[in-house]
């Protein structure tokens, strides 16, 4: 599970006595917040300064991902044919967090093969020490202490024992990720043992994510979202997050991915096209937007959604997207941020984020330079704005 991007506060090194220090005020704030004297001084007292858990935290990607690349490192025959193997493994239990939650048996298993390739790595960070270090660095203190306090609360409740509580480099936990505070809330007893356990319970696990996602607002009577073919001369500024009705999509010469009619259903949809005018397009519906509360990322929910179908028994994408095109380094998006507000497109503070912002004044370049308004930096924008790239 992401970590949610936070504003970012001013940053220091912690010394070992400063460390030393801000561990001290975190134990006394967990006590203060209900934690028991025993479990905060305890792990405390344990908790370790993790420098490469900083280094991760500072590092940012020197390019970023296309489209192509994180699609298919995710969604590959390999992790489909594993996850209809456990589909039809765990029929039964998938079977009941369905009639409990109303979320299907392959989101669920799409689910765990993306956060945890179906349990195979959980991470291997000692959680208490990873939001120890989060909590006393500067950055995101806020965030990680109150993260830190939910995992003192967790090991309180017995849920895991301190040294079996490992995770990633940010606190998430267990077969399906959760950070602890989502695990406070959302996190159930499912095979009836007494105990929450994510990291070796599977029932616990599927329940949980399926609880998770109910409570932001599945609608088990829908899909994800489909891919869909658009006629020649779209108007792709139309991709720009609005929700239409399916009615009107259809009016709009849409298809579905083999040319059908769309579904005559009362519901709205926004279009989506993550790699331009050249790759997929895809309608997404209201259960797209709660893939987003998990993880933040349109490549992130389209890819759940993608090995949902393929488990389901789907094929692949009838429009795959193209592999040939440049993966942009963040100093080539500042580039073109810069590029962009200097002509009078206004994309916000260049951040080197292709963000909505970044996307829609792509889109009024694009429709005064005469080109499709997709809102996707391909070559062509890339090459009016003189914006250098690698592939």
């Amino acid at each position: 599970m992401a970590v949610p991007v936070l504003g970012q506060e001013n940053t220091t090194t912690s010394t070992d006595s400063g460390f030393a220090e801000c561990k001290l005020r975190l134990q006394e704030k967990a006590i203060a917040a209900g934690v028991s004297r025993t479990t905060a001084t305890d792990v405390m007292a344990q908790a370790e300064h993790l420098d490469r858990v900083i280094e991760l935290d500072r590092r940012q990607p020197e390019f970023t991902t296309t489209f192509a690349d994180y699609l298919n490192r995710r969604v590959n025959d390999d992790r489909v044919t594993k996850g209809r193997k456990l589909l039809e493994e765990h029929q039964p239990l998938l079977a009941r967090v369905t009639r409990e939650t109303g979320v299907p048996a392959p989101y669920l298993v799409a689910f765990w093969g993306l956060e945890t390739n179906f349990g195979s790595y959980f991470g291997k960070m000692a959680v208490p020490s990873t939001l120890t270090t989060l909590a006393c660095d500067d950055r995101r203190r806020t965030f990680f202490t109150e993260q830190l306090i939910a995992a003192l609360r967790i090991i309180d409740e017995g849920a895991i024992p301190v040294d079996q509580m490992e995770g990633s480099w940010a606190g998430a936990m267990g077969h399906v990720q959760f950070m602890p505070t989502v695990f406070l809330k959302h996190a159930v007893d499912a095979d009836g043992d007494g105990r929450r356990d994510l990291w070796n319970s599977l029932p616990d696990a599927m329940m949980s994510a399926g609880k998770f996602l109910e409570s932001m607002g599945w609608d088990g009577n829908y899909r994800w979202g489909r891919e869909v073919l658009l006629p020649g001369n779209f108007d792709y500024s139309l991709a720009d997050g609005r929700r239409l009705p399916l009615k009107q999509w259809h009016e709009l010469g849409i298809t579905d991915a083999f040319g059908h009619a769309l579904a005559e259903e009362p519901i709205e949809a926004a279009l989506v096209v993550p790699a331009g005018h050249q790759g997929p397009a895809f309608l997404a519906y209201h259960n797209f937007k709660v893939i987003m509360g998990w993880n933040r990322s349109e490549f992130y929910a389209i890819a759940v959604g993608h090995l949902a179908d393929r488990v389901a028994g789907a094929g692949t994408l009838q429009n795959p997207p193209p592999e040939d095109v440049p993966a942009l380094s963040r100093a080539s998006i500042i580039s073109l941020q810069e590029a962009l507000n200097r002509r009078g497109y206004d994309s916000g503070r260049p951040d080197g984020i292709m963000g909505p912002g970044t996307r829609s004044a792509i889109r009024h370049f694009q429709a005064s330079s005469g080109l499709v308004a997709d809102g996707y930096p391909g070559e062509e924008v890339l090459k009016k704005l003189n914006i250098s790239t690698t592939r």
